[in-house]
């Protein structure tokens, strides 16, 4: 057999994205956690536009986009903290993953996404024969 059939083939991601405009785009910041069957990713994305939000997996690579609404003001703007752009954030994924049973939930500015396990990567309870 010959070594390059046993080196890992990894998919090859992109180490920086060219924007084509000005616009900014932030990094959402999210929490993992590890379920029996699945993977909870909540992401924290206050002012989204539920209409824009994409989420997309290709390759092992789970992408989550949003635009976000600018807040309808009234009156004179004395102090601006908030800054318009987008939410996006990508994350290498394992083959563990059933990418067909993938599901997404925007609630109160918080994106929860579920990923369920593939069967063999779920936890196997083996019976022991005893003679």
């Amino acid at each position: 057999m010959a070594t390059k059939d046993l080196e890992k083939q990894e998919a090859a991601t992109p180490t920086k994205v060219e924007r084509t405009h000005e616009w900014p785009t932030f990094t959402p910041p999210v929490d993992i956690v590890e379920q029996k069957d699945a993977f909870v990713l909540k992401a924290d994305m206050p002012g989204a536009d539920p209409q824009t939000i994409n989420v997309e997996f290709e390759q092992g690579v789970l992408t989550i986009h949003a635009g976000r609404q600018t807040p309808e003001r009234t009156g004179d703007v004395v102090w601006q903290e908030y800054r318009e752009g987008d939410y996006e954030r990508s994350f290498t994924v394992s083959n563990d993953i059933n990418a067909d049973g993938i599901k997404a939930e925007y609630v109160n500015g918080v994106l929860t996404l579920t990923l369920p396990k593939s069967e063999q990567a779920k936890p196997k309870k083996i019976s022991v024969n005893v003679s």
